[in-house]
């Protein structure tokens, strides 16, 4: 179910996006997998237009997200990738990207390719089977170990980042979902990661700090210098070891 400001965003930003031809809009992350949070979730789509995409045509698109931000407050959670039939088919090949307010270019990668295929949201053309390459359990796996290997565990090791409720979000939840991922080779919501992080040894101060802020009604009251600073730690000193274990015990397997 989508909330009434959201639909009203994805009414306005399709209608904008008419102009381009898109072959297809796809939702993935929480609004497709039943975990969307409304003023605190992303919205994470991915639009497939007609090959080529050139510098005139990504000018007119960051123009379209740049009048969204005037009148649609949840605009600033708005993230889409565009990409072509020709970019999509490639497991690494990156195309344009509008998020956090700027350009990037990124990778359509196995976990967002599963998700897409297993429970992802049509807003408009072709379904993701039609235009995008399946990915193997064998390539899921070895994607998960990586992501956590080679980005979220040099990631523990900067501290001033984890100050931030965004990296002690993403990098609890993420480690949750990746183990659950490589000892069961499911998906699951943010929702049951954080259900599962306790089990999985997180500190439990952690583990309600997330759920309070993404799930509470309430508005919480700003967090204290110490309580950051304390946080920070806890979940460094939680995340680094549990990383390290995770990828010795799957890191084989993804060469045999």
């Amino acid at each position: 179910m989508t909330d009434d400001a959201t639909a009203h965003l994805l009414d306005r930003f399709l209608a904008g996006l008419d102009a381009f031809a898109p072959l297809a809009l796809w939702a993935h992350g929480s609004l497709a997998g039943g975990d969307y949070q409304e003023g605190r979730s992303d919205l994470d789509l991915i639009a497939v237009l007609p090959d080529p995409v050139p510098l005139a045509t990504v000018r007119r698109l960051v123009r379209l997200h740049h009048r969204l931000r005037e009148d649609q407050p949840l605009a600033r959670r708005l993230h889409c990738g565009y990409s072509t039939p020709a970019t999509i088919s490639g497991a690494e090949q990156s195309y344009v990207t509008w998020a956090h307010d700027r350009l990037l270019r990124r990778p359509v990668t196995p976990v967002t390719r599963r998700e897409l295929h297993a429970f992802g949201r049509v807003l408009h053309g072709e379904r993701p089977e039609g235009l995008l390459p399946p990915v193997s359990d064998q390539e899921l796996r070895a994607f998960v170990v990586r992501d956590q290997k080679e980005f979220w565990r040099p990631a523990v090791d900067k501290a001033r980042l984890w100050k931030q409720d965004v990296w002690v979000d993403l990098g609890t939840v993420t480690f949750a979902r990746a183990t659950v991922t490589l000892r069961e080779g499911r998906l699951v919501s943010k929702r049951e990661a954080l259900e599962l992080l306790p089990g999985l040894g997180a500190p439990p101060e952690v583990v309600e700090d997330v759920r309070r802020r993404r799930y509470d009604d309430s508005v919480p009251a700003p967090p204290t210098q110490e309580w950051t600073a304390r946080r920070a730690e806890l979940t460094r000193s939680y995340l680094g070891p549990a990383i390290d274990g995770l990828v010795a015990a799957y890191e084989p397997r993804t060469r045999a």
